[in-house]
């Protein structure tokens, strides 16, 4: 997949990490669209790299789309964590 196709991914991908993970973030739409990015390319790096499942070139893969939102999950809750307080409400 080119860049542009990981870009697309991980705008998906951080939408659908957000329904999932429903609440106030700290950074808005953007934010959470930015992670979501974010979290495809690393979702998709930790994939390749350490469970030994190289990631394929195509975009409906199954198991790329579970690292993409599995790693804006992650970055999501990173996110929350670190910054979620520092907001008044």
């Amino acid at each position: 997949m080119s860049v542009i196709s990981w870009i697309v991914l991980g705008l998906l991908a951080g939408a659908i990490a957000k329904i999932l993970l429903p609440g106030r973030d700290p950074g808005g739409l953007i934010g959470t669209t930015l992670i979501g990015v974010a979290g495809a390319f690393t979702g998709g790096w930790l994939s390749a790299r350490y469970l030994d499942r190289p990631i394929a070139n195509e975009f409906y893969d199954g198991p790329t789309w579970v690292a993409a939102i599995g790693g804006s999950l992650v970055l999501l809750i990173v996110y929350r964590l670190l910054f979620g307080h520092s907001r008044s409400r």
